[in-house]
């Protein structure tokens, strides 16, 4: 189908062109670029047979263990190994690039995505003008007036979404559309996050974080922004409502639900507060948005911000895949724990979720009679599970696992549970960055690595992706401490970290085995750092350096950002808040210049919208400047080898 007709037919359907007829068509569809269409076709070989509980077996081992029966059972299934091939690589670019796990469900039917601020006929509308051109940052134009704090969105004006669109597409990279019966949905898939346009050539960069994502202006456009408001500041409580319009708690009491326009007017706040390529995926109750991490992931481990996606399948990126689809795109999920996350009675927290529910079957009214779960049990496609996505729930929900906030493991019927997830985490392991411009030499990166050693660099980033693998306290490293903290109140309902076997199907059989999972010593104490429990304050992991090029801002808080001009665009105001790319190498510079930072940490200060969003660009305090007898050349030359690291620095034996 030629790329018109392709956008003529999206733009028909989402104008609700799609008539009698058209209410027998369901279908479905999220881009996935060919190798032609790629800026880094080229991938690491495959050399790990096996992932056992995050152990690597390597092929040549492999074989040896096969020969005999101890060996197999090591290698087995109900040993929690994962057996990696080709086939599963494959499963894991199509998983990547296409599946939702269900959550167009919650993101269109509650949180109203394209019922607020921005159509689908918009968007259809703003890639047909692109005229196959395509964009890192489409640009659509608002269909309604929408107020966002002190900001209104007006009819007509044009948003810049941070979505991106490779040339010669007719869809976004990372959404997947679909159309059941006259009912469109929108669903996001990894690739929405992590996987990016080039500019300069319109390719996508596989594992690239999409760093002007606007996800937070996207989501405070949706017409039920209320339903992810436990992920940011806006409390219920200063919001009260109108006393006879409750929920009926334990016990028969009857609590109202908080005012519906002015606790969603607070949310929205919250949420545009993230700057672009930023995601809040902690639900603690706090505005804690944090850098879209890259899927340049191998030897990258443990995973997230803190590092607490640090155990079992893949050391802990399976963990990282599944808390995506677990925890941040259904909220619905989390009821049962509603009292010990949030200090929230269940059906309160459910019934303001869903009383500005966009669709009718989903949507609260106290006056109905029935209470918010019932509501939710009714509507709900897929019985038997908590929430709306599709999830494989150890017996152990909705306790924490230290695999998983919840117990919940994202899985697609027909296939074994939790299978997408490996299938992923064994594809984005074998993603190298493209080549960019290291600003200079070869004999220029070979100053600048030793600089990165002399100044002591390499004592936390070594190894193959230059990075120690370890969590580093809060205290230590000097970063806002909010995001460090955000996962304490998970501690008070803590469950012994276990999985399915690998080979379990999904539906789950009656009596599925579990894998407990090691844990123990050392390894447990970083873990609870992590998770900022055991009586620590928390910590964060020292990132790899794979990839540096293409994901400014940095630090864990985005809050170093600096762009092409250093002198005026300074800190996420100057940036991204302005539509301006931070610069990754005057970027990297004030990582590492203490003068530059402290300019760039006064800007994030001297901003509303970063101090709401507790981005400050603040910590590890580690210099490479005049004050610590480094040249500005020699800062140059460091700058330029950072800019250099695409790929693994040095070859890894798998054993």
């Amino acid at each position: 189908m030629a790329w018109p007709l392709r956008v003529v037919l999206i733009s028909a359907i989402a104008g609700g062109a799609v008539l009698a007829a058209g209410s027998l068509v369901r279908f479905s569809h999220a881009p996935m670029p060919d190798d032609g269409e790629l800026l880094n076709p080229e991938r690491y070989p495959l050399r790990t047979a096996y992932d056992v509980l995050g152990r690597r077996v390597g092929q040549e081992v492999a074989q040896r263990l096969n020969a005999t029966p101890e060996g197999r059972a090591a290698l087995s299934a109900a040993n929690g190994a994962v057996a990696i091939n080709d086939a599963l690589v494959r499963r894991g670019r199509e998983a990547f690039y296409r599946e939702t796990f269900g959550n167009e469900v919650f993101l269109s039917d509650v949180m109203g995505m394209l019922d607020g601020g921005l159509t689908p006929y918009e968007v259809a509308r703003a890639i047909l003008l692109l005229g196959g051109g395509g964009t890192t940052n489409l640009k659509v134009r608002m269909a309604r007036d929408v107020t966002v704090g002190d900001r209104v969105w007006k009819t007509g004006e044009l948003v810049p979404t941070g979505l991106d669109v490779a040339r010669g597409s007719a869809f976004i990279l990372g959404i997947r559309t679909f159309y059941d019966r006259g009912r469109l949905r929108m669903g996001i898939t990894c690739a929405l996050c992590h996987a990016a346009v080039d500019p300069a050539s319109g390719k996508v960069v596989e594992g690239a974080p999409n760093t002007d994502l606007n996800a937070g202006l996207l989501m405070a456009l949706a017409s039920n922004t209320t339903a992810y408001f436990m992920h940011g500041s806006a409390d219920p409580s200063a919001h009260p409502g109108d006393p006879a319009r409750g929920v009926t708690v334990e016990g028969g009491s009857k609590v109202p639900l908080p005012d519906r326009a002015g606790f969603e007017a607070a949310a929205k706040a919250e949420v545009a507060s993230w700057p672009a390529g930023s995601f809040d995926s902690s639900a603690d109750r706090e505005t804690n948005p944090t850098s879209i991490p890259s899927s340049f992931s191998a030897y990258g481990e443990p995973y997230s911000w803190s590092g607490r996606a640090g155990i079992g399948p893949f050391k802990g990126l399976s963990a990282l895949n599944n808390n995506v689809h677990a925890a941040n795109s259904d909220t619905t999920q989390q009821t049962q724990a509603a009292m010990t996350l949030f200090g929230l009675d269940p059906e309160v927290y459910l019934g303001t979720v869903l009383q500005g529910a966009a669709a009718p079957a989903l949507r609260y009214d106290p006056d109905s009679g029935r209470r918010p779960t019932e509501l939710l049990r009714a509507a709900d496609p897929t019985p038997g599970a908590p929430g709306l996505n599709s999830y494989a729930v150890l017996p152990s929900f909705p306790a924490t696992n230290y695999m998983t906030d919840n117990g919940l493991l994202a899985s697609v019927p027909g296939e074994a549970a939790n299978y997408a997830n490996n299938a992923m985490s064994a594809f984005q392991n074998l993603l190298r960055a493209p080549q960019a411009s290291a600003g200079g030499d070869d004999e220029r990166v070979r100053r600048g690595r030793a600089v990165f050693e002399r100044v002591g660099c390499a004592g936390c980033h070594s190894g193959p992706a230059l990075s120690n693998h370890r969590v580093v306290p809060v205290e230590e490293i000097g970063t806002q401490p909010s995001r460090a903290r955000s996962t304490v109140r998970m501690e008070a309902r803590l469950a012994p970290p276990a999985i399915f076997a690998t080979d379990t199907p999904f539906p789950l059989p009656p009596d599925p085995k579990l894998v407990p999972i090691p844990l123990a010593g050392e390894e447990l104490k970083q873990v609870q750092l992590a998770w900022g429990h055991a009586g620590t304050k928390g910590g964060y992991k020292v990132q790899n350096l794979v990839g540096l090029a293409w994901s400014a801002p940095y630090l864990h808080d985005s809050g170093v950002a600096v762009g092409p001009n250093a002198e005026r665009q300074l800190g996420v105001s100057g940036t991204l808040d302005a539509g301006i790319l931070p610069d990754p190498a005057n970027s990297l510079r004030a990582l590492v210049d203490r003068g530059l930072r402290a300019n760039v940490v006064a800007a994030n200060a001297a901003s509303q919208k970063a101090r709401m969003a507790r981005v400050t660009g603040e910590g590890h305090a580690y210099w490479a400047d005049t004050e610590a007898g480094i040249s500005a050349e020699e800062q140059t030359a460091l700058v330029a080898y950072l800019m250099s690291i695409n790929q693994l620095t040095e070859p890894v034996p798998v054993p």
